[in-house]
């Protein structure tokens, strides 16, 4: 990779927006402060004068008493803060430094009809999500500031996101079975394990990088994840033992490693794969709106589309709570389970109907409802299962020690759940 040749100050970070209209944009790394690139273009005299200024600033501003300057120092000084996934706290700091003109402003300023004004504004600043977070983190602050007696209220209780337009794309859509097969077979080999892994696991980028190799015995993944410390238990499939097996060994202490041998930092990783992912999308061989974090949505959604259930698919996925298992699985093609549920909804239909054509009779044998549509519905319960039938299906899992241990089989690369055996299980 060629050396960058930095032309910002130290203390100061530069980046691109990852969405049109792609603007360039510069913060001072302490106190979070924005330099508006506009007003001092790039590489001037202008640009680094105010540099200068912001530096000087941070080394010799105190926070005024009451104001939600101070409010927000302490937080950042606390546990709470500290304590904080490194992603979590770097999207906290920069919903911080964009509040940060705002440090001089008392505390009781703020209002409910306030918040509203600063989610909109930096709706329109970035995006309906940077607007949305802009509101969410106000609101976790005060909530810290209000268990302290530092503030009266949170103004921020109460008010809602930005709302989200109807034909939007959503983000961390799952990928499809040709995506995964395309972006395997040509990812540069330093990127394959990395990519496989969230495949093949549903591991979100940051639980994945810091993956110690000592997590990684006698083919099963035992860790825990780092935001809620739920237990994760993934036997390793059989597309991800080999891709693994075929890495290039390295010193480094995480499982996964880039090419100079060196555990991966999220935002490294993010920058490579987005080269590659836009080499790929410039070639019309994926489509847009791919992103790593999808890649968990994807696990879910096959998982679904497989006969799992909500808690299955929350154990898989190492969540607490069976809402995050539908929510990463709501995307999912439920036409063959919609098959079963049609077919049984056919047969009580028939049956109702002819109680109502025949009041009197005592009794009616299961023989007589509507024949055609009670086999039917025998003959789809034969090939598949859904968690609500009193039958299990014949599809097989991921393996993973979270499903039920009578299922096995594995997941190909090419994403086809594949069974191991043809044998009804009772």
């Amino acid at each position: 990779m060629p050396k960058i040749n930095k032309w910002w100050p130290k203390g100061f970070r530069v980046w691109e927006d990852k969405k049109p209209p792609f603007k360039l944009r510069c913060q001072h790394r302490k106190s979070g402060a924005m330099v508006d690139l506009a007003s001092f273009p790039p590489k001037s005299a202008a640009f680094y004068n105010e540099c200068t200024r912001l530096e000087d600033a941070g080394k010799r501003q105190t926070a005024k008493p009451g104001t939600l300057g101070l409010l927000v120092e302490k937080y950042r000084g606390s546990h709470a803060f500290k304590d904080l996934a490194p992603r979590t706290r770097s999207d906290y700091q920069m919903v911080l430094g964009y509040l940060q003109p705002l440090s001089d402003t008392p505390l009781t300023r703020f209002t409910s009809e306030l918040i509203v004004r600063l989610r909109d504004k930096a709706h329109e600043d970035k995006s309906a999500r940077f607007g949305t977070y802009v509101k969410q983190v106000i609101s976790v602050v005060f909530a810290w500031g209000k268990e302290r007696g530092l503030v009266k209220d949170n103004p921020a209780l109460g008010v809602k996101g930005v709302k989200r337009k109807r034909n939007a794309p959503k983000a961390n859509r799952p990928w499809t079975d040709q995506e995964r097969e395309i972006v395997l077979k040509e990812a540069p080999a330093q990127l394959r394990p990395a990519i496989a892994l969230m495949m093949f696991t549903g591991l979100g980028p940051g639980d994945a990088f810091a993956l110690p190799k000592s997590a990684y015995q006698d083919g099963v993944i035992r860790s825990s994840r780092a935001k809620t410390g739920t237990q994760i238990h993934w036997p390793v499939i059989k597309p991800l033992q080999v891709i693994l097996d075929e890495a290039e060994p390295h010193e480094a202490p995480t499982l996964l490693a880039s090419s100079r041998g060196q555990p991966w930092t999220e935002a490294g990783f993010r920058a490579s794969w987005k080269r590659y992912y836009d080499q790929l999308k410039a070639k019309g061989s994926v489509g847009t709106g791919l992103t790593l974090y999808g890649l968990r949505h994807t696990v879910a959604t096959i998982l679904r589309e497989g006969g799992m259930d909500d808690r299955t698919i929350a154990d898989a996925l190492a969540q607490t709570t069976e809402t995050m298992a539908r929510h990463y699985s709501r995307r999912a093609d439920i036409s063959a389970k919609m098959e079963t549920v049609s077919a049984k909804f056919e047969a009580e239909i028939a049956l109702r109907s002819e109680k109502v054509s025949n009041p009197f009779a005592k009794n009616v044998k299961p023989q007589r409802r509507n024949s055609h549509a009670v086999e039917k519905a025998k003959s789809i319960q034969r090939d598949e299962w859904c968690p609500e039938a009193d039958s299990n299906h014949r599809h097989a899992d991921f393996q993973s020690a979270a499903l039920p241990t009578e299922l096995s089989g594995h997941l190909t690369a090419g994403g086809q759940v594949v069974a191991a055996s043809k044998a009804r299980v009772l």
